[in-house]
């Protein structure tokens, strides 16, 4: 048996005893995020089309000075219910949080309309709630679809083409696709596949390194007739492979939660199925060898099992951060995103996502600069490993 194997079936072996970290690695993260990320957007496409659909309460204040208005909002699905009061009151409503939008009509707005000009109405809304953002966004449109209607009465009126007012019409022709669609919900799956990828050997990492020390362990073990490279080779591989498990995981959980997501409702379709699963699989495992060798390094300059976890737990946001850029510039697969972890893992995956074949120069060079920097990582390690320092 190969010297770095014993010391990688030592590692796994010592890692799957402990229950609870185990579950913590391979379970509780794994799964817990695809399943919560399932239930979340189940329920807000839900709540969205349920808002969308049921009859929305709007309280008007002056609503017998509008009667017009208020059959054109019945149309719209919209219940005006009439209430005496000023404007004043409707402010205090909803600033007091009785009401999430309030209407008030004026008392000269029958006399501006038939006079022709504009008429004032207050949408009294309540912008740090975001929760009544659809409510409100359903009246004012409607207000506005029905003083463009008015618009086009008075032109005819007038014996002008209410056309003559439009004189640019604007076709969108959407060229996206379904899956493609899909990202706009979707697109933070990468961050769950980054982040399960190393939090499935930060337990591992930890305890090969900074547990080992607290245990003066490691200086028996470095006592033995054997290369610290070959120790250190051990440590990193069983760190990879509890990465891998904890990546696969992931994969699986996304690859079954997100049939339970109806996004045809809203022209959408999750193209994640196990040939994506397997693709994404190969794509971000370059990635693992990436985390191990990071997290084993952070982990090898603390002398303790809590000083370790503490440094590794900021040390998770440093690789997600790219991602964070990628989605404010809209930044695109190419030669130079490949250069960097994370980032280009997350654009490949992406590109799978929406059912775009990869490019074969993106995935090696990816892959390739991925390792690259797992190597180095390992080569500033094995420096450190070498000197007696570690030790104490």
């Amino acid at each position: 048996m190969p010297e770095w194997f014993t010391v990688f079936a030592k590692e796994c072996r010592e890692t799957l005893r402990d229950r609870r970290t185990l579950a913590s690695a391979l379970l509780l993260g794994p799964l817990l995020g695809p399943v919560m990320f399932a239930i979340m957007v189940s329920v807000v496409l839900e709540k969205s089309l349920d808002d969308a659909a049921e009859t929305l309460e709007l309280p008007v204040y002056g609503a017998e000075r509008a009667p017009e208005l208020m059959a054109y909002l019945a149309t719209r699905n919209i219940d005006a219910e009439a209430r005496p009061g000023s404007l004043a009151e409707a402010r205090e409503q909803v600033a007091g949080g009785s009401e999430s939008v309030v209407l008030h009509v004026p008392e000269t707005f029958a006399e501006q309309l038939a006079t022709g000009r504009p008429a004032p109405v207050q949408l009294v809304t309540d912008g740090s709630e975001r929760g009544d953002a659809p409510a409100a966004g359903r009246v004012r449109a409607a207000l506005g679809a029905w003083s463009a209607i008015l618009a086009g009465q008075r032109l005819q009126l007038r014996g002008v083409d209410p056309r003559v007012i439009s004189p640019l019409v604007v076709d969108e022709v959407d060229v996206s696709t379904a899956t493609g669609r899909s990202l706009l919900l979707l697109g933070i799956v990468t961050y769950f596949l980054l982040f399960s990828v190393l939090t499935g050997g930060l337990y591992l990492a930890i305890d090969a390194t900074a547990g080992e020390r607290e245990r003066k362990s490691l200086e028996p073990l470095f006592t033995l007739p054997v290369p610290r490279e070959t120790i250190l080779f051990g440590k990193l591989a069983a760190t990879f492979v509890f990465m891998a498990l904890s990546l696969a995981i992931t994969l699986v959980a996304f690859s079954v939660s997100l049939t339970f997501i109806d996004l045809q409702q809203l022209g959408m379709l999750a193209n994640f199925g196990p040939g994506v699963a397997l693709k994404s699989f190969l794509v971000v495992l370059p990635f693992a060898a990436f985390g191990a060798a990071l997290l084993t390094l952070v982990a090898s300059f603390t002398r303790s099992y809590r000083e370790a976890q503490s440094w590794l737990s900021a040390v998770l946001i440093v690789p997600t951060v790219p991602i964070i850029f990628a989605g404010i510039y809209g930044l695109s697969a190419s030669l130079p995103a490949m250069l960097v972890p994370s980032l280009s893992q997350h654009l490949l995956v992406t590109e799978l996502m929406r059912g775009e074949s990869l490019a074969p120069s993106h995935v090696a060079v990816s892959a390739g600069a991925t390792l690259l920097a797992a190597a180095a990582l390992a080569a500033a390690i094995l420096r450190f490993y070498r000197r007696e320092a570690i030790l104490g």
